[in-house]
């Protein structure tokens, strides 16, 4: 496929008005490679070991929700240069799509809700409140576990979600007026954690935002990247 007319066919599946204000520049088209786009690969994050992946696979694109360029770069040294001296010396064209595939139709949020088995959505400003027709040791099965459950749950019944990191006050409060019995999220402080009105289900963030890749990779005939983050948990 030609690179124009793949960068059409994913503002289509994620038009770039949907994301947020402090996006701008950093989605789309991050890093130019080859213009014929023969093999595509997707994951959550460009890491090393998943540029690595993409170039064994002889990727022409590789897209992924969370630029490796988030500061302004004004000088190309230590892992940034490692990084895009692998990505641009493979030709590699890079593909962001964060907060406007949040956003999307879709995306990383319905992805969520579609892997909890969620029903009667209810869109929020960023997230989803639904029927929850799985119990707690399901969802963290389903997430791979590793959940932390701030507060204390009697019933289940409907739960708000954010993927990533969405444990916003503002957000909290409105699931709270959709009846939500818990808020599903990633990375909660501590301040919040104290001023909540919702017990607080909190996962990793890259549980809560990879499923939605995997399944844009799936529905789209691409190579999937894991590459999910070492975590040890000491008692």
């Amino acid at each position: 496929m030609d690179l124009r007319s793949f960068i059409r066919e994913m503002e289509e599946l994620a038009p770039p008005a949907l994301a947020e204000a402090f996006d701008y520049g950093r989605i789309g088209l991050v890093v130019e490679g080859k213009t014929d786009i023969d093999t595509v690969c997707c994951a959550l994050d460009a890491t090393p070991h998943v540029v690595r992946e993409a170039i064994r696979a002889r990727a022409g694109m590789l897209v992924v929700h969370h630029t490796p360029l988030w500061t302004p770069v004004t000088a190309l040294t230590g892992q940034t240069a490692e990084l895009m001296r692998m990505i641009l010396s493979a030709h590699l064209n890079l593909y962001v799509m964060h907060t406007n595939f949040d956003h999307a139709t879709g995306g990383v949020n319905d992805a969520l809700a579609e892997l909890l088995s969620l029903e009667n959505l209810i869109p929020m400003s960023l997230g989803l409140v639904g029927s929850c027709t799985i119990p707690l040791e399901e969802i963290s099965r389903r997430l791979g576990g590793n959940l932390r459950v701030w507060g204390s749950i009697n019933k289940l019944q409907r739960l708000a979600l954010v993927g990533g990191s969405g444990f916003d006050p503002a957000i909290m409060a409105e699931a709270l007026i959709f009846r939500a019995d818990a808020f599903l999220s990633a990375e909660l402080k501590h301040s919040v954690a104290r001023q909540t009105p919702l017990p607080c289900i909190e996962a990793t963030h890259y549980a809560l935002e990879a499923p939605a890749m995997q399944r844009l990779a799936q529905r789209q005939g691409w190579q999937y990247i894991a590459d999910p983050p070492q975590v040890q948990y000491l008692v």
